[in-house]
């Protein structure tokens, strides 16, 4: 930045364990979107390494990584992210397009997937005739096609308002006791009562990492 290495993140430090519900919780500018960016394998770091099920994914070729997020890690993002020219079950279908499953197997999963969520009545339902609350649980729905381990969400209910956000976080917390690793990242307090544990970061750097709920 105007010819100066800014660290965004800076001696960061922590393992993320299986069926982990966490909170990384930090102002704007902290940070926290970087760092959910590298622990997803969306960028990579200048220095230090992410392992994933053991795997130093440093090491590895940028066709190994998508391979390794494509198979392990869900996303779910603040904008949600659908493509407003499909509907809600297209929208869901598309990951598993790019991994060639069949067209049956592709419906009958996504139809699954929006069901689980409460969008059985919305299928064919375009982004622009749902609610914000319905268009994240299509986002849900599209994060889980893969059938991923670990689940990295943006501020999943930062334009939503306080209902809907309850809403979807009910849906995280279902989730999870399903058996998912789930890190939600936010600038919002009040979500780390539904989480089990925190991590507070600020400046880049990592001030708490703590268990508050089992």
């Amino acid at each position: 930045m105007g010819g100066q290495n800014v660290a965004v993140v800076c001696n960061i430090s922590f393992t993320i364990y299986q069926n982990d519900f966490v909170c990384l919780l930090g102002p704007s500018g902290s940070g926290k979107s970087t760092l959910l960016h590298i622990m997803g394998l969306l960028d990579r770091p200048t220095t230090g390494n992410v392992f994933i099920n053991g795997t130093d994914t440093n090491n590895i070729f940028d066709e190994e990584q998508a391979r390794l997020r494509g198979s392990h890690i869900g996303f779910v993002f603040q904008t949600f992210n659908l493509i407003n020219s499909l509907t809600a079950m297209e929208n869901v279908e598309l990951p598993m397009i790019l991994y060639d499953v069949p067209p049956l197997e592709r419906n009958a999963r996504a139809r699954e997937l929006l069901v689980n969520v409460g969008l059985g009545h919305r299928l064919n339902h375009y982004p622009s005739q749902l609610s914000g609350g319905e268009r994240q649980r299509v986002a849900i729905a599209r994060a889980l096609v893969n059938n991923p381990e670990i689940i990295l969400a943006d501020e999943p209910t930062g334009n939503l308002d306080s209902k809907t956000g309850q809403e979807v976080l009910d849906v995280f917390a279902a989730l999870h006791k399903d058996g998912k690793t789930i890190v939600i990242i936010t600038h919002d307090e009040s979500i780390t009562g539904f989480t089990q544990r925190l991590l507070r970061i600020r400046d880049g750097k990592l001030l708490k990492d703590k268990v508050h709920r089992v």
